[in-house]
């Protein structure tokens, strides 16, 4: 008598033992609705943002903008900064070009110096940051980029500035 009750009581052994309830049948209508999803041609997927947009998003401002005539960096673009060289002293592959630039009063001889001194005053802003020199490359592009094209001191002041690019690829 005690082998019926044996297995009998097999089962339940069993069962108690798996490690993970077995999955519920699905019902039709899912069944149908994932027949549906498959012959339906895919939805165009977004294209992932690249890690320079996400760059963007996270520091924000990439100019520093400068008075007439002046290459001093203002104290306000301090936070600005700050966060260009915290991303780049955790990124050390990370390259930056710092593109200096001026209105359009003036040579052009004189606005490609005053546009690489800006440069320069942003990459020293950079490096007391704690950024490695060989991360950073100051050039002046001078009056040759303008921002803006009127010729006015809204205009003049736009142009007035050092843009801080991450160049793909490098």
């Amino acid at each position: 008598m005690q082998k019926p009750s044996a297995i009998l009581f097999l089962p339940f052994l069993v069962a108690a033992c798996s490690s993970s309830p077995p999955a519920p049948a699905p019902s039709a209508a899912v069944e149908q609705g994932r027949s549906a999803q498959t012959s339906q041609a895919p939805a165009a997927a977004k294209p992932a943002p690249s890690a320079l947009d996400e760059l963007a998003n996270r520091l924000g401002d990439r100019s520093v903008y400068f008075p007439y005539d002046d290459f001093s960096v203002d104290a306000k673009y301090g936070q600005t900064l700050s966060a260009h060289a915290s991303y780049l002293k955790h990124n050390p592959a990370a390259r930056v070009v710092l593109e200096g630039n001026t209105d359009e009063r003036g040579s052009s001889e004189y606005n490609l110096a005053l546009g690489q001194k800006r440069a320069e005053a942003v990459r020293q802003s950079l490096k007391l940051g704690g950024v490695a020199d060989n991360q950073i490359e100051a050039v002046s592009f001078g009056k040759e980029r303008p921002k803006a094209s009127c010729h006015d001191e809204k205009c003049w002041h736009e142009n007035r500035r050092t843009d801080i690019a991450y160049p793909a690829g490098r």
